[in-house]
């Protein structure tokens, strides 16, 4: 194709940093200029969209974004033109087990299943940055995941969420810890021959407690009220989400369960916390989700057949997404659940939801993979939205994403290309 060809020379190399070479838009590289039909911000706030619109980048992040009438080119930038595609935030992943070694089961996922609740276990030291799951989320637009244990476990451990494309892991991390997962049912149960709901609740609150009483040790400690505590690295991320540095990610579903993930971990413990998963009737918790401030990451389960497992759709395919939406939920975002659905289809999570009565006018399904679950993993402030001050994190596409028939032709991670369709095979 003429413009990826075009795209693909302006890349120029514009200096060296030791033996790696800078091209222009990168950290110690030129500034750069993208000119396209249609910019898409995905920004709360000011234009949804841009026609005939430019985006510079420079150092990896975004300098300006708007009218390529209205926007002025810095001296030294590399300019280049795209014609007819789009530019839209990368696509980012609140459910990935894809991101460790691969080592005999293909699914790049971690859970030891040592303990019912295991808060200090850390996925960060079984990254393996490049595998080829990765290299295929790159290929299909998600440029951020969290990659978190297995859900063997009510507490599987600690969550580390990371940039897709990179091979180092001081350019690859965003933040460790990415989350605190938790299972509430659907494959915990089955530890150590089976336990039941009441059991698994029983031990969640037990830790969450344990967790509460350390961290407000450890304020006290840090206000001048007590000696300071000994430290316990079981329990040392409730510091961690005591301040609101990272959150709960919970695999939940069927009303109840979903209940209890709201009523328990973000209303008796005051933690933030989001639902992932979500089906099986959980959409009945959307007025009270809503109210409490508990975001809905739906996926990869997206409708509900006629003859539900645990309750009757009246005869009807039900859209799960439009379900929480119907009932008043606004922060809804999707989620694949890798190696369930492979990474690369992450876009397409969101394109079922809209063919199931998901309203995306306002950009919302899109949204749904970008400034949603930035915002719900507490990352907006780098990335999930084209907008001054951010990773210049982009994706040039033909067209709208949510449409199958789109394609990825370029991925941008802070500047760097890191995937070109010309260059490769397309997913």
């Amino acid at each position: 194709m003429v413009l990826s060809v075009v795209l693909t020379a302006s890349f120029a190399l514009t200096s060296l940093c030791g033996t790696q070479e800078v091209s222009a838009g990168e950290k110690g590289g030129a500034a750069l200029a993208l000119r396209a039909r249609k910019i898409v911000t995905c920004s709360f706030e000011g234009a949804q969209a841009v026609d005939d619109g430019v985006l510079v980048v420079r150092d990896g992040k975004i300098v300006a974004v708007g009218p390529a009438s209205e926007v002025a080119l810095p001296v030294d930038c590399r300019f280049v033109d795209v014609g007819e595609s789009w530019l839209v935030p990368g696509f980012i992943d609140l459910h990935c087990h894809c991101a460790g070694p691969d080592l005999f089961s293909g699914k790049n996922d971690i859970n030891d299943l040592v303990y019912v609740t295991q808060p200090e276990q850390r996925v960060g030291p079984a990254v393996t940055l490049g595998n080829n799951a990765l290299k295929l989320a790159v290929a299909g637009g998600v440029t951020t995941v969290l990659f978190i244990p297995g859900s063997g476990s009510n507490c599987g451990g600690q969550g580390v969420l990371l940039k897709t494309g990179f091979e180092r892991w001081d350019e690859a991390l965003v933040r460790d810890p990415g989350s605190l997962k938790v299972a509430q049912w659907g494959n915990p149960e089955s530890y150590l021959g089976g336990v039941g709901k009441t059991w698994e609740n029983w031990h969640l609150r037990q830790m969450f407690r344990q967790g509460a009483a350390y961290a407000r040790a450890w304020s006290e400690h840090e206000a001048g009220n007590a000696p300071k505590p000994r430290k316990d690295l079981r329990l040392d991320v409730f510091r961690e989400l005591a301040d609101k540095r990272t959150q709960v990610s919970v695999h939940t579903q069927v009303y109840q369960v979903v209940l209890m993930t709201i009523t328990m971990i973000r209303g008796e413990f005051g933690l933030d916390t989001y639902i992932d998963h979500g089906e099986w009737a959980g959409y009945l918790t959307a007025p009270l989700a809503q109210k409490m401030g508990v975001n809905a990451i739906i996926g990869p389960r997206e409708i509900e057949t006629p003859t539900g497992r645990f309750f009757d759709t009246d005869g009807q395919i039900q859209g799960i997404a439009a379900e929480y939406q119907k009932r008043g939920h606004t922060m809804i975002g999707f989620n694949t659940d890798s190696p369930v659905v492979d990474e690369h289809q992450l876009f397409l999570q969101a394109a079922v939801a809209c063919r199931y009565g998901f309203d995306a006018t306002e950009n919302q399904g899109l949204r749904g993979l970008t400034i949603v679950p930035a915002i719900t993993a507490g990352i907006a402030d780098r990335v999930g939205s084209l907008e001054p001050g951010k990773d210049a994190d982009v994706l040039v596409v033909t067209g709208n994403p949510l449409d199958p028939r789109t394609a990825v032709e370029q991925v941008l991670i802070e500047g760097r290309k890191v995937y070109d369709a010309a260059q490769g095979r397309r997913f």
